[in-house]
């Protein structure tokens, strides 16, 4: 039996990151989001969406959940949270604590994303929040400058096959405006190993003229994800 560590997980836990932890994620600047509009992807009950439209970004969040009232989320994402915390305490020695320095700071911004984006929800829902999954998005070709997917794509590589993820990924380039950049954090599964078919999805995409690179993640909390995948559709 292998005692090779992995945070076990059924189905597709919610995610409740902040607008700082997007930053450090995807390598991003305050200055760098004000060139055109954002979607975040599979976004859960982050509220990188409320912070960046209280910052005067436009910004829209796609996830299934958005189909459920603000109560259901909040009490889901409070069980989520409490659930994650246990498991990460049972593997804290894995992770990378520099950003967070503590398990009860992580789950202290975790529930503090999670209430700022219930705000948010409760108040411009029908706007902001729109409920669809990959691989089909409700958007027209070219809407968005940016395009971001945390937590969602490559992390549940034992879940999802390789062709779910091909699909997914040629949606998020065609949502993308043209000169835009689609963003993918992180590239490794939830056992802690380099999403398997990654570099085949790299080699494919580049022969069909997207520029693919593998650029410098400032958030590896998990285990080597040191690297996010940065997508640029050529004008």
């Amino acid at each position: 039996m292998s005692n090779k560590p992995t945070y076990e997980q059924q189905g597709v836990a919610m995610t409740c990151r902040s607008y700082e932890e997007y930053l450090k994620m995807f390598a991003l600047s305050n200055e760098g989001l004000l060139k055109g509009s954002i979607l975040d992807v599979a976004a859960g009950a982050s509220s990188f969406v409320a912070e960046a439209n209280m910052k005067g970004l436009k910004a829209t969040a796609v996830d299934p959940m958005y189909e459920l009232h603000p109560d259901a989320i909040l009490h889901k994402g409070l069980q989520e949270i409490e659930i994650s915390t246990a498991k990460l305490a049972n593997l804290q020695e894995h992770f990378d604590w520099t950003y967070y320095g503590s398990i009860e700071n992580h789950r202290n911004i975790r529930e503090a994303s999670l209430q700022t984006f219930v705000k948010d929800y409760r108040s411009n829902g029908d706007s902001r929040y729109i409920s669809a999954m990959l691989p089909e998005l409700p958007f027209l070709n070219e809407s968005f400058e940016l395009v971001l997917c945390s937590h969602f794509l490559f992390l549940y590589g034992e879940q999802f096959d390789g062709t779910f993820h091909r699909q997914a990924i040629n949606e998020l380039l065609r949502v993308c405006r043209k000169g835009g950049q689609v963003l993918i954090y992180p590239l490794k599964t939830l056992g802690f190993e380099l999403y398997s078919e990654l570099a085949g999805i790299v080699n494919e995409l580049g022969s069909n003229g997207v520029e693919a690179r593998y650029d410098s993640s400032e958030l590896p909390f998990i285990p080597g994800s040191s690297e996010l995948l940065s997508l640029v559709k050529h004008e």
